[in-house]
């Protein structure tokens, strides 16, 4: 299979396991999200619209 590798140990990809070579790297991969380690960055809301999310309730 061709293509980016494993996104943690950089080898091919397995179809089972994709975009990973295998479930260890799978499971290091959520271990990693699980403790936070990995984030989606965000943008704070500008202080009206938070503060207009409070009053409706």
């Amino acid at each position: 299979m061709s293509g980016p590798g494993c996104p943690i140990c950089k080898k091919p990809p397995e179809t089972a396991y994709r975009p990973f070579c295998s479930r260890r790297c799978a499971d290091v991969d959520l271990q990693r999200w699980l403790t936070n380690r990995y984030a989606v960055p965000a943008e704070d809301d500008d202080e009206g619209a938070r503060e207009a999310a409070f009053d409706d309730e």
